[in-house]
């Protein structure tokens, strides 16, 4: 009987990894911000690698493109209203939208990455409407005020979470004083289960999925509490106040800042990083065997990661932290003690990712796209370039499929091959 419970339980975490592993959706297929893929340039020639297509009226926004290599979707903002747009693999629009009110504060352009599955498109306002869209002709299928429906709570620049789903559910993190997360039937748009509260704020951060031994976990921020749910109930399993750790006192750390939190969590082999901007620490946690328990193991100031992401590679962590809003330092520090590798000026902060050995560095001001070797030792540039089209911040993390880097910058969206020959 035990062999047999054993059994399920293996079959089980591999059917949740094969899952994950086929979503078009936020950061890659785990959240990590690394791309599958081979065969892909290591070094770009001047002006960096050709242009396919650019494509514009996609509304504005902040968020990234995604592809199933079938069909492109992204996020945008026209007038007050978010649009989820389908491009063909040759940058022309198929179909557009509606799907929800946008944020309306500051900076209210969009910020959900499309979650795509089994024909199914889904993602959730900048005021927290939650879609189920066709994914072949754009038809809502079932739609509802998430935020209100849960009573969430969020910040000053409103709801910034891209979908999670489960092998049954899709996981939003509303916050607030009824429940800390939620899971949502994707057929039909009801609620399966709501989390205890833990009377927080929600934060910018879209969670993510680890194993963990035989045990699946969902793992988010919300702006005090690192928390980590059982996806079956939406039991907390455990919870981390990671607004309570404080930098040295040399560090002014902006107001606020230990609440703002945006990064998407990292783990491997039983160990979780996360990390925040604005003089903030970052901080690594090791998870019990049994997963019920975390616990600090070191903290750093170097990496304070302000909404660029981070991606761990052979041993260290690569990202740009932040020495004010407009501008970072790219960085590398080593995964198991957190010392500092190197920080490194170039242009300004921004995002990264990875693909086939490689980063991908997006600077945030001017568009300037980089390819750097993730060698620790030293910041190694072997090429870059400048988008030509788009306005507004470069906020938007890259996105690599088949060999093709999108790149999106406000309205426009750019195609770009960094295959080899």
């Amino acid at each position: 009987m035990l062999n047999r419970i054993l059994t399920f339980s293996a079959l089980f975490i591999l059917a949740i990894s094969a899952f994950s592993q086929k979503i078009p959706q936020w950061r890659g297929p785990q959240r990590d911000g690394v791309y599958p893929g081979t065969g892909l340039l290591t070094e770009w020639p001047d002006g960096g690698p050709p242009l396919l297509w650019s494509s514009n009226g996609i509304g504005k926004g902040y968020s990234s493109a995604v592809t199933d290599g079938k069909v492109i979707y992204v996020t945008g903002m026209k007038d007050s209203t978010d649009y989820l747009t389908a491009l063909s693999l040759n940058g022309e629009i198929l179909w557009q939208v509606p799907f929800g009110p946008s944020w309306n504060s500051s900076f209210p352009d969009t910020r959900c990455t499309p979650t795509v599955e089994n024909g199914n498109v889904y993602v959730l306002s900048g005021l927290g409407t939650m879609c189920c869209i066709n994914a072949l002709d754009g038809k809502v299928k079932w739609s509802f005020n998430a935020a209100g429906r849960f009573g969430a709570v969020y910040g000053d620049w409103g709801v910034c979470e891209s979908l999670l789903l489960t092998n049954d559910y899709v996981i939003y993190t509303p916050a607030g004083n009824e429940t800390s997360m939620a899971a949502i039937h994707k057929s039909n748009g009801e609620t399966a289960w709501k989390s205890e509260s833990l009377h927080d704020t929600s934060a910018y951060v879209s969670p993510r999925m680890i194993t963990h031994g035989d045990k699946s976990i969902i793992v988010t921020m919300m702006a005090n509490y690192l928390i980590g749910v059982n996806p079956k109930d939406g039991n907390i399993i455990w919870k981390y106040d990671y607004a309570s750790l404080k930098p040295e006192e040399s560090l002014k750390v902006w107001p606020g800042a230990p609440k703002t939190n945006t990064i998407t969590p990292l783990y491997k082999d039983g160990y979780l990083y996360i990390t925040g901007g604005y003089n903030h620490v970052g901080a690594m946690f090791r998870l019990s065997d049994d997963g019920s328990a975390i616990n600090l193991v070191w903290t750093d100031t170097t990496l304070d990661c302000h909404h660029g992401g981070v991606v761990l590679h052979e041993g260290y962590i690569f990202g740009s932290n932040w020495i004010d809003n407009s501008r970072g330092n790219w960085c590398c520090i080593d995964w198991k003690t957190g010392k500092t590798q190197y920080e490194q000026k170039w242009q300004t902060k921004g995002s990264v990712i990875s693909c086939d050995g490689m980063l991908y560095l997006f600077e945030e001001k001017n568009g300037n796209v980089g390819l750097l070797k993730p060698d620790p030792a030293k910041f190694d540039l072997t090429g870059s370039f400048k988008i030509p089209y788009g306005k507004g911040p470069c906020w938007s993390h890259p996105t690599i499929h088949n060999g093709i880097l999108y790149v999106r910058r406000g309205d426009a969206l750019l195609a770009y091959d960094v295959k080899k020959n």
